[in-house]
């Protein structure tokens, strides 16, 4: 399936283990968010997570966008706090 709009997010992490716990934080929401409208594919390879959104408009991209970097964030915000280290201030 191909649309006419896409964005790709990319992620770059400290190290495999960061990027892999993200991850598998939110690939279950894969497949659960996507309609008719706009639909995602997720991939890491080693310390990058990648995230591609096709749409069929941009009102259905900038949303995908939205959700998709907010899942990212809190699954970043989750990790960090369950392994004990802060955020950069």
């Amino acid at each position: 399936m191909s649309a006419p709009h896409d964005s790709f997010l990319t992620f770059e992490y400290d190290d495999r283990s960061r990027a892999r716990l993200v991850e598998r934080s939110i690939r279950p929401e894969i497949g659960e968010i996507d309609d008719e409208r706009s639909w995602t594919v997720l991939s890491r390879e080693g310390e990058t997570l990648s995230v591609h959104i096709e749409a069929e408009d941009l009102v259905a991209l900038r949303a995908a966008m939205n959700t998709w970097l907010t899942l990212v964030d809190v699954a970043e915000t989750v990790g960090r706090t369950r392994t004990g280290s802060r955020p950069a201030e």
